[in-house]
């Protein structure tokens, strides 16, 4: 056989095995996107105030049955085909408050839960949310936005703007509704926007987070204040040095306990428990030096203690402290996950001895448990039939800096210890986040590479949640520095323990994570491809483009205007000469967050440079992608990208 036939037959065989090793990827990356859109959703899970019954919000139903039994849920519904969710229980745990939308806007409506039979309460032209009963049982509170063009929040997409630009405010109110009459009066001022509520224990004034003006910028210079039922001025009896969250009543009333900490983004919760009186003055903490982050509070009526939610070391937790000792007693910690909003009406009983979650890791789709906390029993089984179609999920520990560290490695679907694999390093959102063991969804583009053949890497550097609130806060002023060391030196952690390809390593993420890859792709050439998602390339261009400004004084010490130089030091467009690294951008259109100009910038300057990169804008999307089809595109694309520069 001549050297020329050799050498095309060599050439065919390699072409073959090319050909089914494509093919076999595509296979794998098809069965994970099925997965990944197969789950059903868990909205919510509420017990009622008596520990007997739970209800949750599956799939846009509310469904209720008895803890103990095996009973199917029945479904407590305003009779209507549309989306029914926000369960509040009453005091009594006879009725259930929620929310129905037969299209836009939705409305309040009240069940009894035996009969169940439901009344409407409510018709106004707006958004309504957060439901919350008085304990008297004859009022119940709701968070009201008036003709409002879209849902609250800064993760939607933005309505776009044209002629004479002006700053959009539309104030969110707190609105009570009489339980019997339907009567809705809104009693906060028409200029303040209001967050979060709770209600006293005498029902005759509510706790409240809230900030006047831009509802989406000024959350992260909300203060605490309390309103009279009545109505008229509100009081402001705290302002905090950074952020603020869940504020609860104590049952004798002497007290207001709430969460303080850095948070870079609102409803994500992490910092130390802290109490004030009513009538304001010093407020206490008294979770000082705490080893985690607390994410959500709740004051049983019965209670004694304070009830309180933790991130910890990658995991989930829920503790409880005596306010008085600042003892602190565990009942319960998990790698697993269980829904972050254990603090909203009707998740415990009136005595905090029993609790409904909805439960997950990277193993187990989410389901509801219900019953004794750290007991409870499985409720639901509404997706038995969900296996993983990605790999086995281990914590990593590191050391840097002093600084004691924890990540998420998952291994390639049926992964061979005689094999060599690539790694892609996936950097979570915020910075003040944390990754954890959760069951991914449509938005999990990142962990779907696991199921096509790639090791991925979800480190927790500082800045994020789950070791104490120095760890949270020793990135401020430091962005891409101490951070990132964090994250390479957890990459030298997994070398050590995992069969990687260091010459096949890639990096990825979405917002902080998308700044965090355009940053490292400036600072080593060790990775060999990237993809960065809604990511910023220059914070001095980002602080005068992006809608919620308020977020970044805190973690840069001042403004823009007033400091450019702390910006500049942490922009990977500073850096930009540097880059060498094949690099997809992907970014909405419409997004307020992590505005398309960024994205744009970073692309621009790549390709201007000859690197090899690729940009794609996704029609009215915000920061969280809303559309089934674009978040299937995201993963296909980050799967291919990886695929073409990494192999697997």
């Amino acid at each position: 056989m001549n050297s020329t036939v050799r050498i095309a037959r060599l050439f065919l065989l390699i072409l073959f095995l090319g050909t089914v090793s494509f093919a076999q990827r595509s296979s794998s990356l098809n069965d994970v996107i099925s997965t990944l859109f197969a789950g059903k959703g868990f909205d919510q899970a509420a017990i009622s105030p008596d520990g007997q019954q739970v209800a949750w919000v599956e799939e846009g139903k509310i469904l209720v049955r008895n803890v103990s039994g095996n009973a199917t849920g029945r479904r407590i519904t305003a009779g209507t085909a549309g989306y029914e969710s926000s369960i509040a229980w009453s005091p009594d745990s006879k009725n259930i408050a929620f929310l129905s939308y037969t299209g836009s806007p939705g409305q309040l409506y009240v069940a009894d839960v035996a009969s169940g039979r439901a009344r409407k309460l409510t018709n106004v032209k707006g958004f309504l949310s957060n439901p919350g009963w008085s304990p008297d049982g004859k009022t119940i509170a709701l968070l009201f936005i008036e003709n409002a063009l879209r849902s609250a929040g800064p993760l939607v997409a933005e309505v776009q703007q044209t002629g004479v630009i002006q700053e959009a405010v539309t104030e969110q109110r707190l609105a009570l509704v009489d339980a019997a009459s339907g009567n809705l009066r809104q009693i906060s001022p028409a200029d303040m926007y209001i967050y979060e509520y709770d209600w006293s224990p005498d029902s005759k004034r509510l706790v409240t987070t809230g900030a006047p003006g831009n509802g989406d910028n000024n959350w992260y210079i909300a203060q605490i204040y309390t309103i009279d039922v009545a109505g008229g001025p509100m009081k402001s009896i705290y302002k905090p040095s950074v952020q603020i969250a869940n504020p609860v009543w104590s049952p004798d009333g002497n007290s207001i306990a709430f969460i303080e900490g850095l948070m870079s983004d609102e409803g994500a919760t992490g910092g130390d428990v802290f109490v004030i009186s009513p009538e304001g003055g010093q407020a206490k903490n008294i979770t000082p030096g705490m080893k985690a982050s607390a994410s959500w509070l709740l004051w049983p009526a019965k209670g004694q203690k304070l009830l309180f939610g933790e991130w910890i070391d990658g995991g989930c937790g829920i503790a409880a402290i005596d306010v008085a000792s600042g003892t602190v007693e565990t009942l319960w910690n998990n790698p697993d996950s269980i829904s972050a909003d254990l603090g909203s009406a009707g998740s415990f009983s009136s005595d905090g001895k029993s609790a409904a979650v909805i439960r997950q890791s990277f193993s187990h789709p989410p389901e509801v448990w219900a019953g004794p906390v750290g007991n409870w029993k499985q409720i639901t089984s509404s997706n038995a039939s969900l296996k993983p179609a990605w790999g086995e999920a281990k914590s990593v520990h590191w050391t840097n800096d002093n600084f004691n560290l924890q990540g998420w490695l998952l291994y390639p679907r049926n992964f061979d210890p005689a094999k060599k694999y690539p790694m892609v390093v996936q950097v979570h959102g915020g910075p003040s986040a944390m990754a954890r063991s959760y069951w991914p969804g449509s938005h999990s583009f990142g962990i779907a590479l696991s199921g096509a053949g790639y090791f991925v890497f979800t480190p927790n550097p500082r800045g994020s949640y789950g070791m104490g609130e120095e760890f949270t806060r020793a990135n401020v002023k430091d962005f891409g520095y101490g951070d990132f060391r964090d994250i390479m030196t957890g990459v030298d952690a997994v070398l050590k323990q995992a069969p990687v390809d260091e010459r096949r390593m890639g990096i990825t993420g979405w917002s902080y994570g998308g700044y965090m890859t355009m940053w490292a792709v400036t600072q080593t050439h060790r990775f060999a491809a990237a993809v960065a998602g809604a990511g910023i390339a220059n914070y001095q261009s980002y602080y005068g483009e992006n809608q919620i400004d308020q977020w970044m004084i805190p973690f840069f010490g001042a403004s823009v205007y007033d400091d450019p130089q702390v910006y500049a030091k942490s922009s990977p467009i500073t850096f930009i000469k540097k880059v060498k690294t094949p690099t997809l951008v992907l970014v909405g259109d419409s997004d307020g967050e992590c505005p398309t100009p960024q994205s744009y910038e970073f692309w621009h300057a790549l390709k201007t440079l000859g690197v090899e990169t690729e940009f794609v804008v996704y029609e009215h999307e915000g920061h969280s992608f809303a559309k089934p089809e674009h978040q299937r595109d995201v993963i296909e694309r980050v799967a291919q990208w990886f695929d073409k520069h990494l192999g697997s």
